[in-house]
């Protein structure tokens, strides 16, 4: 078949001119404030680092990031409201490894992470720590996990919700250490941390960032941290795995999606935005004081290392036995 080079010509003249005006929408972006919703209760770390980076954003791109906290269902519902937002880059999503989590854990759910949403950039990641309350007779992670063994199902771990990086640190601990605990689940981390700090609850896998001043106030004892070295910010407390389940790991970390079709040039201008500020000499100085790590990656680098965690993910989920309560 053939096409005259004149209708051809238009064409190419078309298409020149639809990618002038994303580069022009690109440069001239944001020209109103953005929305960053965070699905999940205000306080913990996503809505902690979502408020700084929405603010370091803020300084650099002259209109206002706003940082609008939607927690529940797992993260379900404020993931869903940007799913079906306006793909325009002013709304985004500042997620975490609940949302690789969930791809497995949670099948039936309004959206697919990798199919309705663009990879932007990831932000950082931390440590978690396991906290017991002192009212547990048990001075280390062998003794709680001997006193565990005693007494299946009388102890009980508080999470932030099914899915929630706290949640599957508390199941793959169970799987690894062969324990019986039964799972407590709370609509954000905030009001486990009030139940932990009260007794109510006698355990939970928090964010070391979040969780450590109070494990220095004494108020709680800290049993290991979750990473594969031990983590600067309580230097004393031993990895999980060096103290008693060898091999064991969870972090949690987080990120920023936009809506699948947000145009492509917005996407990659807030990801060199976001790079510059994790790269930030400053910026990763005041989060190792936190006990948190920069992450540093393309669009594209960010779209594999999700596809990667998902399958990772979906395997601890299935050795585990993890199911949404």
């Amino acid at each position: 078949m053939r096409i005259e080079s004149g209708k051809l010509v238009k064409g190419i003249a078309a298409l020149l001119a639809c990618c002038a005006t994303l580069q022009a929408s690109a440069q001239s972006y944001p020209a109103k404030p953005v929305k960053i919703i965070v699905p999940f209760a205000a306080g913990g770390p996503a809505d902690i680092y979502a408020r700084f980076v929405g603010q370091k954003l803020q300084e650099v791109l002259g209109q206002s990031f706003v940082i609008e906290d939607r927690p529940g269902g797992g993260s379900i519902i404020g993931t869903d409201a940007v799913a079906k937002s306006p793909a325009d880059g002013y709304t985004l999503l500042m997620m975490s490894n609940t949302h690789t989590v969930n791809e497995s854990l949670i099948r039936v759910k309004p959206f697919e992470l990798l199919r309705d949403f663009a990879p932007v950039s990831p932000v950082n990641y931390s440590d978690l720590v396991l906290v017991v309350h002192p009212s547990v007779q048990a001075n280390s992670l062998k003794e709680l996990i001997a006193l565990v063994k005693s007494k299946p199902k009388a102890l009980n771990y508080a999470s932030s919700g099914p899915g929630t990086p706290y949640h599957m640190a508390g199941e793959l601990f169970k799987a690894m250490a062969g324990l019986d605990i039964v799972h407590v689940p709370y609509k954000g981390s905030s009001g486990a941390r009030t139940d932990i700090l009260g007794g109510q609850v006698q355990m939970m896998f928090d964010a070391i960032t979040t969780m450590a001043p109070n494990v220095r106030a004494g108020k709680l004892k800290a049993f290991g941290t979750t990473g594969k070295v031990r983590s600067p910010v309580l230097p004393d407390v031993p990895t999980v795995s060096e103290a008693g389940v060898p091999g064991y790991e969870a972090v949690i970390w987080l990120g920023l999606m936009a809506p699948i079709a947000t145009p492509k040039p917005i996407v990659e201008r807030l990801n060199t935005e976001i790079r510059k500020i994790v790269n930030n000499a400053e910026v990763k100085e005041a989060w190792a004081k936190q006990g948190a790590a920069p992450m540093n990656m393309s669009t594209d680098e960010f779209g594999q290392f999700m596809r990667e965690d998902i399958a990772k993910w979906a395997n601890v989920v299935k050795i585990s036995g993890a199911k949404v309560d």
